[in-house]
This record gives C-alpha cells, sequence and structure tokens, in this order.
C-alpha cells in the first residue's frame, strides 16, 4: 500500500475507485444470472417441474408459460433483504441446493451483502472523487453492474451446456467479485469525509492531500471540516430528515431510483432469455441475444462516464426518456400485433424486438441506470447523508423486489400492453425532470443547499426554515 508516500500515485487511485466499484459488480451479476438460470431446464427440472412441463410439453399461453410466484421469488428474494460474509453465505447455499428453501434462503442471505454494498460504495465514490470529474468516477458503480451483468449472461450460455449441474456453476461464482472486494477492503483508504466526521482531522487532511496529489486542499478541507461540523448539532438525523430542508433531496434522491426500476430495465435484464424465448427465440438463440445486450449495456455506460461532467445530468436523463418512450412503445405495438398467444414472432419481427431492447438498454445505461445511483449520492449534506441515502437505495431494493416479483404475472395478465404500461411511467419521468431536477454538474456535494436547492423555483420554499420539537417554525440554522 502507498499510504506511506506523500501523494499517492495516479494508478493507485483508479485502482481504489476500482475495487470500490466491485460492489457494482456483485450486483450486475446478480441481476444478470437469476434470468439466465431460469431459463435452465435442468434448474426449472429440480425446482419448478410445474413450470418445466409447461414450457416443455404444454401448447401453453406465450405470455405466461413462466408465470409462477415461486420463479419469481427466486429472481426476486435478494431485493427485499439487502454485509461480506452473508452473501458468501448465501452463495455457498445456492450453488449447494437441493430444494426450494434452500435456494430461497440462499438468495434472501445473499441480498443482504448486495443492499449493503449498494448503500456504501456509490457514497464512497462521490466523496474521494475530484469535483470535476464526480459524475464520471461515480457511474464507475454502474459500469461494474453492466460488466456484471455481462458476465452473467456469459457464464449463463457457457454453463447451459453442462448437464445436469451448470445452473449450480452459474450461482456460485456469485462469489467471485465478493471475495475481491473483500480483499480490496483491506488495501484502500476511508475517504477523507468519512475520517473527519469520526474526528480525525489531521489523518483526513493526510487522505485529503495524498488523494488529491497536491498540499493545496484547503478550500476542500475547510468545506468538509465545516459540513462535519454541522453535521455533529444533528443528533437524530432520521429527525432531520423529516424537517422541510430535507425533503428536496430526499424526494429526489428516492423518486430517481423508484423511477429507475419504473422504466422496466431490470425486468427486462431479469428475464431478458425468457423474454427472447417468448418472441420465438430457443434457448441457446436466447441466451446469446442476452449476451449481445450485455455487450451493449457495458459500452453505453461508457458514453455516460464520458459525457455526464461535460452535458449534464438533465441532458443525458431527457434524452434517453424519449428514446426509451419510443422503443417501449413500438415493442408493444409488435407484440400486440403479431405475437398470440400460441407460436411466436417471425424471424424478421424478433430480430427487431432484440434491436428495439438494444437501444432501450443503450439509452437506460447513459442516463437513468448510472445517475439513478450517481445523483441521491451528491445531494444529501453530510449530517444526512448516510442516512439519506439508505433510504434511497431500501426504495431501490422494495421496488427491484416489486417489479420482479411482478413482471412474469403482469406479462400474463397485460400481455403485449405491459410495454405501455413501462412507457407512460417514462413519460412521467420525463416531465419530472423538465420541472423537479435542477442540475448538478460542477457544484460541490457541500455547497447543494445553497447553489442548487435554495435557486430552484419549487424546492427553494423548502429551504427557509424547519421546525423544533414543538412544531414552531425556526431558521434552519444548519445550513445557514
Amino acid at each position: 500500500m502507498a499510504d506511506d508516500k506523500k501523494f499517492y500515485s495516479k494508478p493507485f487511485i483508479v485502482f481504489c475507485w476500482l475495487i470500490a466499484a466491485v460492489g457494482g459488480l456483485m450486483f450486475g451479476y446478480d441481476i444478470g444470472i437469476s434470468g439466465g438460470v431460469t431459463a435452465m431446464d435442468d434448474f426449472l427440472l429440480k425446482f419448478f417441474p410445474a413450470v418445466y412441463a409447461k414450457k416443455r410439453f404444454a401448447r401453453e399461453d406465450n405470455y405466461c408459460k413462466f408465470d409462477d410466484q415461486r420463479v419469481q421469488l427466486f429472481t426476486s428474494s435478494p431485493r427485499c433483504t439487502c454485509l461480506e460474509f452473508f452473501r458468501v453465505k448465501g452463495v455457498a447455499l445456492n450453488a449447494a441446493a437441493n430444494n426450494l428453501i434452500m435456494l430461497i434462503v440462499g438468495r434472501i442471505l445473499l441480498g443482504f451483502g448486495v443492499g449493503f454494498g449498494n448503500e456504501a460504495v456509490p457514497v464512497f465514490l462521490s466523496e474521494i472523487a475530484p469535483l470535476n470529474y464526480r459524475g464520471a468516477v461515480n457511474i464507475l458503480f454502474q459500469l461494474f453492474v453492466t460488466i456484471g451483468i455481462l458476465c452473467a449472461n456469459l457464464v449463463n450460455f457457457f454453463v447451459s451446456k453442462y448437464h445436469p449441474w451448470g445452473w449450480r456453476l452459474a450461482l456460485g461464482l456469485a462469489g467471485v467479485p465478493a471475495f475481491m472486494l473483500f480483499l480490496g477492503s483491506f488495501v484502500i483508504p476511508d475517504t477523507p469525509t468519512s475520517l473527519i466526521e469520526r474526528g480525525q482531522l489531521q489523518n483526513g487532511r493526510r487522505i485529503l492531500q495524498k488523494i488529491r496529489r497536491t498540499e493545496e486542499i484547503d478550500n476542500e478541507y475547510d468545506q468538509i471540516v465545516h459540513a462535519s461540523e454541522l453535521a455533529h448539532q444533528v443528533t437524530n438525523p432520521f429527525k432531520k430528515l423529516a424537517q422541510p430542508s430535507s425533503r428536496p433531496p430526499l424526494v429526489i434522491g428516492m423518486l430517481m431510483q423508484v423511477f429507475q426500476q419504473f422504466t422496466g430495465i431490470n425486468a427486462i435484464m431479469f428475464y431478458a432469455p425468457v423474454l427472447f424465448q417468448t418472441v420465438g427465440f430457443k434457448n441457446d438463440a436466447s441466451l446469446l441475444s442476452s449476451v449481445i445486450i450485455g455487450l451493449v449495456n457495458v459500452f453505453s455506460t461508457l458514453v455516460s462516464i464520458k459525457t455526464v461532467d461535460k452535458f449534464g445530468r438533465r441532458a443525458l436523463l431527457l434524452q434517453a426518456c424519449c428514446q426509451m418512450f419510443i422503443t417501449q412503445t413500438v415493442i408493444g405495438i409488435i407484440l400486440l400485433s403479431d405475437l398470440k398467444t400460441t407460436g411466436s414472432l417471425g424471424h424478421v419481427e424478433a430480430i427487431v424486438v432484440v434491436l428495439l431492447v438494444c437501444l432501450f438498454v443503450m439509452s437506460f445505461a447513459w442516463s437513468w441506470g448510472p445517475l439513478g445511483w450517481l445523483i441521491p449520492s451528491e445531494t444529501f449534506p453530510l449530517e444526512t447523508r448516510t442516512t439519506g441515502f439508505a433510504f434511497a437505495v431500501s426504495s431501490n431494493m422494495f421496488f427491484t423486489f416489486v417489479i420482479a416479483q411482478a413482471f412474469l404475472s403482469m406479462m400474463c395478465h397485460m400481455r403485449a400492453t405491459i410495454f405501455f404500461f413501462f412507457a407512460a411511467w417514462i413519460l412521467v419521468m420525463g416531465l419530472f425532470v423538465v420541472f423537479f431536477l435542477p442540475e448538478t454538474k460542477n457544484v460541490p456535494i457541500d455547497d447543494m443547499n445553497e447553489r442548487v436547492w435554495k435557486q430552484h423555483w419549487f424546492w427553494k420554499k423548502y429551504m427557509d426554515c424547519d421546525h423544533d420539537e414543538n412544531g414552531h417554525k425556526v431558521p434552519n440554522q444548519i445550513h445557514p
């Protein structure tokens, strides 16, 4: 470790960013592996024989042949819990599962590890990143999510050929990113903000100089110290979150996570192999199509890293809303007109659906995917940052659980109109960005109140005063 040197080397700083971002790799692998495993006949035959029979032997409704609450519970169960030892135990139970109870308990334990990583990593990256690269550095988390999804798709494609234990290998490999993050945690430094908040001022100043590679850090250091002093005045962060001045970042942080799920992205990524089987691809072809989508996802996230600090957050979100709305609507129209309850799409129509899904994933990957994590992690003040971001992450996990648990049943009952359902939500999201989401590009985290919320036409009315314990209005002293 380079801790005894005056400054950290640039490669070591980048290494710290990448190690932290491995938390996204865990999340992405879990997202990608679920849908692929549930498309494997060996897995269905062992745990869901009724679903296997419907898929294999019955002339079943195209939209309903995978509709089973237990299949959906397998996919969604990590989201309703969301530490590394929990994840390792969960992986072991999944890989060795001999019955459905072992499988679901393993998934729930795995969810604890994923959830803690999703809360810690984006905040760590936002706090350690330099101001002019904060967006790009934070998006490394989402980049690793997409890499995790791609790795899962590749694993699904290759292990599906190994009968009858391929699915065990796919689930067991989820332990690899957890082990990487565990080892990396012994190497990377704590953030200056965390050290200063815990009273280690000199150590925090030293680490700040090391990661900025300069001794001229007085302005940033003073801002962090001042924010820490104000944070210590807050004895109950939950009560502070209930104050009007905390409402703008809390509402936006939670809605960004909720909207992220109501784009329909995780429904598509969870069940991409199942979806492509529905429109007529065979098992191997559907898994290969998922690999292609995974590649699109990774390379499109790189676009976001390059552009987010140049064009800003709002521009990427609004552009993506237009593209996602069009693709979801057209997919719905094609399936509504051409995919009947039995049979499959024609070859041309099926290829068009895959291309439209790729365009949808592309736009999500450079916008709502990374920015859904970036914006909440950079807008909370220090005194409520951990608690507020925890609320945002919990919103994400809850609605990911809801969508994952409900998608196959929704597809069964709503049929092709499910894509119009997601398109309608995308329209709502676009209007939300236009009217309620301010630009946060190049604004220091601890200046958000003064430079963003107090200047916004809607949110500024919440910034003037808070309430005391008796419910009386008092001036907001935390951010004068």
